[in-house]
């Protein structure tokens, strides 16, 4: 089965989250995918999990194996002009490099753009930022949870009044990293058109400011955001989540409410609600919605998940569904039936799970290569089977420690 990105070459000059995962994607779609990483320590992504505490020796690094899966890895000491040289070989031949170190890092490595544009003029050079490269904060470090306090997100999520709410997962790093894998590809289509190569740029801003694109358009079009949620004043009571019997919850989200009440109401035992003033109208509803919140919080609060689903399920063509946990997921059929996660064979653990791209492609579907590399992994066999180095050469750089 032909893969779309099968013949590519990147360049992964990547640390911690935002990089690797642009540049993983990559290789799930077909490109071949050489991690460049310092040859004393690597990534800091492969040490993050032991320094919190975790041992790791029963389990996979799950941190690393998550974003750097099916790459090659290669260790250099980039202070040495030899390294560079290695790199710059390696450029010549690539199709994209990436890189998400702070602005100007690229620069005093001879890595930046302007230096690999000469040497390949139709690469396609991806950065990734923090806060993007223009601007006074253009050349400050940032995190990912730097990214999640600058964008607004923080502030949008959890009730009116509460502070902050910390996201975990680091969804900033993940969706930056989604869209500079999207700049990229759209930028390796615009050289197979026009015959020309490309800078592409992404930050941890600029990504989660366009996740919350809904509110900020309100924002900016009506003079103010989307307001925090409020669950126990939702405008529409039949847009909202409740918890059960058995302390699970269950969501709905009949926007058009007129439409399902009388139904609903029947449904869940309470055909009196109905014809009640108070609740008779969307606009009634809204006016009245503690009230009626509270009314279903405790007919909720009768029955479990389990009982509601199958009751809204014969009672009508409503539209719910259950609140997950992240532990739920891997056994929620929908995930399960639509390949979101996939079982792949890792050298040291055996059968581990992973997630799988979301995007299904019916002729080239993607696919995971493999698992994450070993430290320096490829450094020998890259140099003598891509740049057709000698290995008294290789034993060279090594004796040096370029390698």
């Amino acid at each position: 089965m032909p893969l779309p990105l099968e013949g590519f070459r990147v360049l992964d000059w990547t640390i911690w989250q935002q990089g690797p995962i642009s540049a993983l994607m990559l290789s799930d779609l077909g490109a071949d995918v050489i991690k460049i990483e310092e040859r004393v320590g690597g990534d800091p992504g492969r040490g993050v999990l032991r320094a919190s505490g975790l041992d790791l020796s029963q389990h996979p690094n799950f941190y690393f194996e998550a974003t750097n899966r099916g790459k090659r890895s290669i260790a250099l000491d980039l202070k040495q002009p030899e390294a560079r040289e290695i790199v710059h070989a390696l450029a010549a031949k690539a199709d994209v490099f990436v890189q998400n170190f702070r602005p100007g890092a690229a620069a005093r490595a001879g890595l930046d753009y302007a230096t690999l544009r000469a040497i390949n003029p139709k690469i396609v050079y991806g950065n990734g930022s923090g806060f993007g490269r223009k601007g006074p904060d253009a050349e400050r470090p940032c995190m990912d949870y730097l990214g999640l306090a600058r964008s607004g997100i923080m502030m949008a999520a959890g009730e009116p009044g509460s502070p902050p709410i910390a996201i975990q997962g680091a969804i900033a790093d993940q969706m930056a990293g989604t869209m500079l894998a999207f700049g990229i590809i759209t930028a390796l289509l615009a050289r197979e058109r026009y015959g020309i190569g490309q800078e592409v740029d992404v930050s941890l801003l600029g990504a989660m400011t366009w996740l919350q694109g809904l509110s900020m358009s309100s924002r900016l079009m009506m003079g103010g955001e989307m307001p925090r949620f409020s669950r126990q004043y939702a405008f529409n009571p039949l847009w909202n989540h409740y918890r059960c019997k058995d302390d699970r919850w269950i969501a709905l989200a009949m926007a058009q409410a007129d439409r399902w009440w009388a139904d609903f109401v029947r449904a869940i035992g309470r055909p009196e609600l109905a014809t009640d003033e108070r609740f008779d109208t969307m606009m009634n509803r809204g006016m009245n919605s503690s009230a009626l919140i509270g009314i279903f919080d405790e007919t909720f609060a009768s029955r479990t998940r389990d009982e509601w689903m199958q009751a809204l399920t014969d009672g009508g063509d409503f539209i719910f569904t259950v609140v997950n946990s992240v532990s739920d997921l891997p056994n929620d059929p929908q995930v399960r039936a639509n390949g979101l996660i996939a079982s792949v064979e890792h050298p040291a653990h055996g059968p581990v799970e992973m997630l799988n791209l979301p995007i299904g492609l019916s002729e080239t579907p993607s696919r995971i290569a493999g698992t994450a590399p070993e430290f320096g992994q490829h450094t020998e066999q890259v140099l003598v089977d891509e740049l057709g180095w000698s290995w008294e050469r290789v034993a060279e750089l090594k004796e040096k420690q370029v390698i």
